[in-house]
């Protein structure tokens, strides 16, 4: 078996390589492309990270672990051959002190690079881990007694974001969700408990936010929902990884060209292109993106998933 491109490696039989995820969801799922590359063509691959750890449950084929402490990250990796991290001083710090071979992705992930991240990693395996047997697929599979879409019109809409440059205007939000539960729909609002101090006005408004002891729970509820509606975030990747058609919203082209989830029926969402610079454009997003702008975008991601989506059919 020949070596991955790098020194360190083994130059006989497989070589151990640990990937050590980042803390966010959607890295993590992104960063999955690569470790699912690696274990296709022979690697023995071992996955390292929080998030990763929580979804386990989902990627069977993957030997996945909690992500080591600093303190004993030294031992941990000690047995690999190489350590890949996504970026250069986390979730492990200083990690070339503690490995002889590491190889960090910033050059990947913050590059003049065509492709969303997915294809960035899918053509980093190809051209420069010279892999030959590459694709997309992230190897996300759901447990055996779920059933895909069950409630075909539940909604789930995530209103959040990592930071506040992302973050869509909360009114909007709310009155998208009211215009989509006049038509038929189910809507709930997807929002982790750190984040609810900003809606506690959710009761009032009647709109739901069920509560998740994980993300393996959020996964599972997310799996057999209809859609999906949110900001540039982790839970957009999931909900795209599971195959759930998804309204993804942006403040700019260019980020959405680098950031957007790559799985499934994916739309994004933008604000108007009018307005002229990039300052502005970043400045006014939130006033120019409408709300009739995503439930338009919705209406035709409806019409091209078929009749079956149409409120009326389905379950709850």
């Amino acid at each position: 078996m020949n070596p991955l491109p790098f020194p360190g490696l083994a130059a006989d039989g497989p070589s151990r390589i640990a990937v050590v995820m980042s803390n966010a969801i959607g890295d993590t799922l992104v960063l999955m492309v690569i470790v699912q590359n690696l274990l296709r063509n022979g690697m023995d691959v071992t996955v390292f990270g929080r998030p990763a750890h929580a979804l386990r449950h989902w990627f069977p084929d993957v030997t996945i672990q909690p992500l080591p402490c600093e303190a004993d990250a030294r031992a941990m990796l000690a047995p690999y051959h190489a350590v890949l991290q996504m970026h250069r001083n986390q979730p492990i710090p200083r990690l070339t002190e503690i490995h002889p071979c590491v190889l960090d992705l910033d050059g990947v992930v913050f590059g003049d690079r065509t492709g969303c991240m997915a294809e960035r990693f899918a053509d980093f395996c190809r051209d420069e881990l010279a892999l030959s047997n590459v694709d997309l697929n992230n190897g996300m599979r759901p447990p055996p007694a779920l059933r895909h879409r069950q409630y075909i019109r539940r909604i789930a809409i995530h209103p959040e974001a990592s930071t506040e440059d992302k973050r869509w205007l909360s009114r909007r939000f709310v009155k998208l969700a009211h215009n989509l539960r006049r038509r038929g729909y189910d809507v709930n609002f997807v929002i982790a408990p750190h984040e609810r101090e900003r809606w506690f006005e959710l009761e009032r408004w009647g709109i739901p936010a069920p509560e998740f002891s994980s993300p393996h729970e959020l996964a599972c509820w997310l799996y057999e929902s209809g859609w999906f509606i949110g900001n540039d975030s982790g839970v957009g990747h999931l909900a795209s990884s599971l195959n759930i058609p998804t309204i993804s919203l942006f403040r700019r082209r260019r980020v959405s060209e680098r950031w957007r989830p790559a799985w499934g029926t994916v739309n994004v969402v933008l604000p108007w292109q009018w307005v002229p610079t990039a300052r502005l454009k970043e400045k006014l997003w939130r006033q120019t993106l409408t709300c009739a702008r995503v439930l338009s975008a919705f209406q035709r991601m409806v019409r091209d998933d078929g009749d079956t989506a149409k409120p009326g059919s389905g379950q709850r």
